[in-house]
């Protein structure tokens, strides 16, 4: 079956199909999401999203670019939006301390449950210590670094996903290592 046709029996809302899609796609945007969400739970949760998502989309997909494209723009999407959303629960569930000072939600933190599958580290503090770097990223650098370093997408894929430019997106990566260096560099200059 070509792509189009698979497309077509998505469209037509054919179990089989949706079926094979979530067995074709399942590990891929689990690890996705994961890369993003390093949160077992949260990840599945945003996976199973995701897959809701293309199941009532799929309509609207015009097959301008390829079906795993537009898979990983959903769920890079979901993945951000589910960020979005934590940070803005825990912006508004401010501690107050005695003084009144509130105390804000550093997303890093959450961020670093457990290590990613992509992430060849076997020492658990360094892959945290990565994610909350990672993480403390402006959003574009962040997205367009996991999705490069840690999900292996090429520069062209990523600019499919994101809808950018290859330029923009290898502009947007070189800024994302520069940023990550300092704040590396500044991590282990304190921890010494």
């Amino acid at each position: 079956m070509t792509e189009a046709e698979f497309i077509k029996e998505l469209q037509s809302k054919s179990t089989v199909a949706y079926n094979k899609l979530v067995d074709d796609f399942q590990q891929k945007v689990f690890g996705t999401c994961m890369s993003f969400v390093p949160n077992m739970e949260d990840a599945e949760d945003i996976a199973q999203d995701v897959f809701m998502e293309v199941f009532n989309s799929i309509s609207k997909f015009k097959g301008e670019s390829k079906l795993s494209t537009w898979i990983y723009r959903i769920t890079t999407n979901k993945c951000l939006e589910f960020i979005r959303k934590k940070n803005t629960k825990k912006r508004f569930a401010f501690m107050q301390s005695i003084t009144g000072n509130a105390i804000p939600f550093d997303k890093t933190n959450y961020f670093t449950e457990i290590n990613h599958p992509g992430v060849l580290l076997e020492n658990k503090e360094l892959s945290a210590t990565l994610f909350k770097a990672i993480n403390s990223l402006p959003e574009s650098q962040a997205m367009v670094f996991t999705l490069h370093k840690v999900d292996g997408k090429t520069y062209q894929e990523i600019a499919d996903i994101i809808d950018r430019s290859l330029s923009s997106v290898e502009s947007v990566m070189f800024r994302a290592k520069k940023n990550l260096k300092k704040i590396l560099e500044h991590y282990y200059r304190n921890d010494f």
